[in-house]
């Protein structure tokens, strides 16, 4: 049997990508008592980093949802991992921790990062609605305009 949101990623026609590899000395994920901790996530595609620059200067809202939708993406990857693949045991998304790259003068990290927020909504449903911060952030790593993380409640 298809699982509830395995079934909404199938209705939505998203294909959940293979966990990124770590970049350094950490893990994709850390389980603690019913608590998931999902490390900060890159836009990356198939391996790609497909997204760079700041918002305020070289990448636009738009774009920088975008790269935080990929993130999201990304999130959903570690989370059916982490899950063994039964992402209907993810009870509740708690919070998304949102860093957005760019400039002193650019004021609109909430907007860009509603780009993983939306996807996760709309994935988990009621079970998606979570609490978020949204912060600019001087540099990335590998001058990616977006990293979000995420913590989520197991059932």
């Amino acid at each position: 049997m298809v699982g509830v949101i395995a079934a909404r990623l199938q209705e939505l026609g998203i294909e959940l990508p293979v966990v990124p590899a770590p970049a350094a000395n950490y893990v994709p994920y850390t389980i603690t008592g019913n608590l998931v901790i999902v490390s900060g996530q890159l836009p990356l595609e198939a391996g790609k980093l497909n997204y760079q620059g700041l918002l305020g200067l070289s990448v636009d809202i738009a774009t920088g949802q975008a790269a935080a939708r990929q993130c999201a993406l990304n999130i959903i990857a570690v989370l059916n991992a982490a899950t063994g693949g039964d992402l209907d045991r993810i009870k509740q998304i708690v919070r998304l921790g949102g860093f957005v790259a760019s400039t002193p003068a650019f004021t609109e990290q909430p907007k860009v990062i509603n780009g993983a927020s939306d996807l996760i909504a709309e994935v988990f449903g009621a079970r998606g609605r979570h609490a978020r911060a949204a912060v600019g952030v001087a540099s990335l790593p590998l001058n990616t305009p977006v990293e979000v993380e995420a913590l989520a409640e197991l059932a």
